[in-house]
């Protein structure tokens, strides 16, 4: 067996296709089919169930992945390695960031690349908890995750602490309140970002010690449509109060008592991080850090 067939059954795996293994890899979808086959030859095990065109893990492809990810990782880790021994020249950070934190990184990114421009800088957006995965999986080297139910696989450090408010529209019956009970919030119709977002799962778990429920009119992974809607008077919804300010459409008001959330900067445990990832890390962790002298003159 090669690396390249070992790549292309796990982009199959992960993927449940061989097409879209192959629009991702850029490559003819027969050469996939064709290198899998071979490493079920080589192996004389069946890896895949090929069911019309949808692909799943066989029992014996269940156990081959879990020994293929470390390798194709220890691989990788060998070759950030050998990149570090030739300095900061060259290499690729890839970071995943949920929508709502999105708003910490435009100025981040444009001074990152300015101080390093010969390094490679890959943003994912999504979820916190497909971000947890990715990173346990390899794909991402690093992500934004809350500060909540941290698994043990992952390592983090403090990114920055921000108030959740309630947005509501001007004119709502909350606005001109210093502080609204959650138990009165839950009372409203309600827009939120679909399971896996930190926002909601934030207030899944306060519904449940609350022994209530949410009253969801509308769900989206998309954050540019929920302010929008939260304007139009369909319901209510909770942001960053970072994300909110500013914006003359819609008022923010605190939770009573005030919640926060810590956002947090995680990497898998035990695994090498490459100078570009830490250098990344450093970079972020001293823009933060001016960012809170910022927030405490104001």
């Amino acid at each position: 067996m090669d690396l390249r067939q070992i790549r292309y059954f796990v982009a199959t795996a992960r993927l449940g296709s061989f097409t879209r293994a192959a629009e991702q890899l850029r490559i003819a979808q027969p050469a996939i089919s064709m290198a899998v086959r071979r490493l079920e030859d080589e192996l004389e095990l069946p890896l895949l169930n090929r069911q019309d065109k949808r692909v799943t893990l066989t029992a014996e492809g269940e156990i081959f992945l879990e020994h293929a990810l470390r390798l194709l990782g220890d691989v990788k880790t060998a070759e950030q390695e050998m990149a570090d021994l030739r300095g900061l020249e060259k290499g690729e950070v890839r970071i995943g960031i949920p929508p709502m934190s999105a708003y910490f990184f435009p100025d981040i990114i444009r001074d990152f690349k300015q101080r390093y421009p010969q390094l490679t800088l890959s943003v994912y957006g999504e979820g916190g908890w497909r971000i947890q995965k990715m990173i346990v999986q390899g794909e991402l080297d690093m992500g934004i995750i809350a500060g909540r139910n941290v698994p043990d696989a992952l390592d983090t450090r403090q990114f920055v602490r921000e108030e959740v408010v309630i947005c509501i529209p001007p004119g709502h019956p909350f606005a001109g309140r210093s502080g609204v009970p959650f138990s009165e919030f839950i009372q409203q119709p309600l827009l939120f970002f679909k399971e896996g977002y930190y926002l909601r799962e934030l207030m899944q778990e306060m519904v449940k010690g609350a022994g209530a429920e949410l009253r969801i009119v509308f769900e989206t992974n998309l954050f540019s449509l929920v302010k929008p809607l939260v304007k139009n008077g369909l319901g209510i919804s909770t942001f960053l109060r970072v994300v909110v300010a500013g914006d003359n459409d819609l008022v923010a008001v605190s939770f009573d008592p005030p919640l926060y959330i810590d956002l947090l900067i995680a990497w898998k445990r035990g695994a090498y991080l490459s100078r570009a990832n830490r250098a990344f890390v450093d970079f972020m962790l001293e823009r933060i850090a001016e960012y809170g002298e910022d927030q405490g003159k104001r």
